[in-house]
């Protein structure tokens, strides 16, 4: 009797934990013809070991995921955002850290691959999102060398590491979309890959201005690493339909919410000092620019610019609640969105 090809994957070390599916010649072929581009084309090279990703070794890995083939250009675009050198994928792959790599789809590719953009959208039950995140996790571990231990070191880690893929829920927003504020047109399809924690939910059922709404996230980003961390990079700030609602009833723009949130999360340099009130603090060279820490009511940000808080719609219609998806915040260069076209 032939070995079960699917314990077989797993004595090859080449799954997540979970059963992967076999990759025939035949179920690979499809998907690389779903591409349209060329089995031996070279998308990337995959940190940590800088492992040829080809059109044909991401379509089998793919394939394991249990993509459809029509995925694939989703796949081949995530892959390359994944390797852009301002991801930083190789101190990602031996950070301490529990990040994972979140992808976002924006344009039509969303609705015409039915990737979850509302009820539930980081949880199961969603074909698109789940093998699409979970081909990105293969081809990491798979041809970039990224598995626990050799070299990856995260304390933790995070469900995150088997799938973290999402879309923008584009129509409930009050604002333009992730992609086209990043320069892309409506009609061109996108992802954008973060370095991210897992998502922290704040609850708010009773805000009904924008201040004030806004007041209770700006609190809540203070905590993000720790609550004196600062001169982070880029964070995902993530509206429930009735929370955007709440805010642009009151005609806010997404440059009014960053600048709000940017500056309520600031501290006095006085509040920042190590050991009093816990936390690490600011180093002793940041202090040495200021006469008198122990006094000083310098205004220190928490993002190192407006900008880096990155502001999206999605979930499902009922409940008031917003997520905040923290960057890599311990990254010696902060964590950067990285955004790529998807050629469907």
């Amino acid at each position: 009797m032939d070995a079960d090809p699917v314990e077989a994957l797993f004595a090859r070390g080449v799954t997540d934990g979970l059963p992967v599916v076999p990759p025939t010649r035949e179920r690979v072929a499809r998907a690389v013809a779903a591409a349209g581009r060329a089995a031996d084309e070279l998308i990337a090279l995959v940190p940590p070991n800088n492992g040829r990703a080809t059109v044909e070794r991401i379509a089998v890995n793919a394939v394991m995921a249990g993509c459809r083939p029509e995925y694939l250009p989703v796949v081949l675009a995530g892959v390359e955002a994944l390797c852009d050198e301002a991801f930083a994928l190789l101190g990602v792959s031996g950070t301490t850290d529990a990040v994972a790599p979140l992808f976002i789809v924006n344009g039509p590719a969303r609705q015409a691959l039915d990737i979850n953009s509302g009820l539930g959208l980081f949880g199961p039950g969603w074909r698109a999102n789940a093998t699409i995140g979970r081909a990105l996790r293969l081809v990491w571990a798979n041809i970039g060398g990224a598995r626990p231990g050799a070299p990856s070191m995260s304390t933790f880690a995070q469900t995150g590491r088997f799938t973290y893929v999402i879309g923008e829920r584009e129509e409930e927003s009050p604002w333009q979309p992730l992609h086209v504020e990043h320069g892309f047109d409506p009609g061109e399809s996108t992802i954008a890959a973060l370095p991210a924690e897992p998502p922290q939910i704040v609850a708010d059922s009773k805000s009904r201005s924008a201040e004030h709404l806004l007041t209770t996230v700006a609190r809540s980003l203070e905590v993000i690493a720790h609550h004196k961390a600062m001169g982070l990079g880029d964070t995902l700030v993530v509206f429930s339909p009735e929370h955007v609602r709440t805010i642009a009833q009151d005609g806010w723009s997404k440059a009014q919410v960053r600048q709000f949130l940017w500056e309520r999360s600031r501290k006095r340099v006085r509040d920042l000092i190590p050991g009093r009130d816990g936390g690490e603090g600011l180093p002793e060279r940041a202090l040495a620019a200021y006469a008198n820490p122990q006094t000083d009511e310098t205004l220190v940000a928490k993002f190192r610019a407006p900008e880096n808080l990155k502001l999206l719609v999605a979930g499902g219609p009922a409940g008031r609640f917003t997520a905040i998806i923290p960057g890599w915040p311990f990254a010696e260069s902060p964590s950067r969105l990285v955004l790529k076209k998807i050629r469907m």
